[in-house]
């Protein structure tokens, strides 16, 4: 698979099909592995700690989920790169799973929020196998080898599911990933963001507005207190470390 590094972070080159037809490949051999869908908070968290960007970088595939990461992908020598978008990943696989009969599991958000988001998905794939949800308790930081993490991960097992969509935020999601989906026989996608939006607890931007890379702008006026400092600070910075990686790339 064709992929770049911006900033460090590895994206890879890939569309929605071509995901969901090699995640059906790694299904039937039984390889599992875990997904990340890369923004600019990923790469810039990846920036500020190493040890998140080895965690991203060791991920079985890691898709482009901003526009600003889709724009460094073409600026980087890749042809027509495509985002492959957390939130509409996950409404590719479930009408992949919904299609090839297999069940998926949801992990993440909250009991109200997985209510509504079941809800939601089965109104819109009436045919998909939704094997359980569950939600964990909110913490800042899931611990590595957990009991109670470590028994949500047998339970998923135990279910069957082979397509485990992760909903806990960025960067703890991405932590959890590492630490717990070599526990779960199945592909394991962080979607972030995803679970909010499909349950209808928080609003998406226009689409107009995602293809213009203004998704960012439309979240920071809902939640600015929670967001200021992840647009305000590292989108700014992003713009000038990414051009001064272009800048070196063309000088040599």
């Amino acid at each position: 698979m064709d992929s770049r590094y911006i900033l460090g972070t590895r994206v890879d080159v890939t569309t929605y099909d071509q995901a969901w037809e090699m995640f059906g490949t790694w299904i039937a051999q039984e390889q599992w592995g875990y997904v990340v869908a890369a923004n600019v908070h990923v790469v810039m968290s990846g920036v500020w700690q190493r040890a998140f960007q080895r965690v991203v970088n060791q991920a079985a595939l890691v898709t482009a989920d901003g526009m600003p990461l889709v724009w460094a992908l073409k600026a980087l020598g890749v042809k027509n790169p495509q985002r492959v978008y957390g939130p509409d990943l996950i409404l590719a696989g479930c009408a992949w799973a919904e299609k090839n009969g297999n069940a998926i599991y949801l992990y993440g958000s909250d009991e109200n929020g997985l209510s509504q988001l079941q809800a939601r998905l089965l109104h819109q794939f009436p045919a998909l196998i939704i094997a359980g949800s569950h939600a964990p308790p909110f913490q800042s930081r899931f611990p590595a080898h957990d009991l109670a993490l470590i028994q949500d991960c047998e339970r998923i097992a135990a279910s069957g599911a082979k397509i485990v969509f992760v909903g806990l935020g960025c960067p703890k999601q991405e932590y959890w990933l590492a630490d717990y989906a070599p526990l779960i026989p199945a592909i394991v996608l962080g979607v972030g963001a995803a679970f909010a939006f499909h349950s209808g607890q928080v609003k998406q931007a226009p689409r107009w507005m995602m293809g213009l890379g203004l998704e960012w702008l439309f979240r920071f006026s809902q939640e600015p207190r929670r967001l200021w400092q992840r647009y305000l600070l590292n989108n700014p910075m992003f713009v000038i470390l990414l051009a001064w990686q272009l800048l070196r790339k063309n000088r040599q």
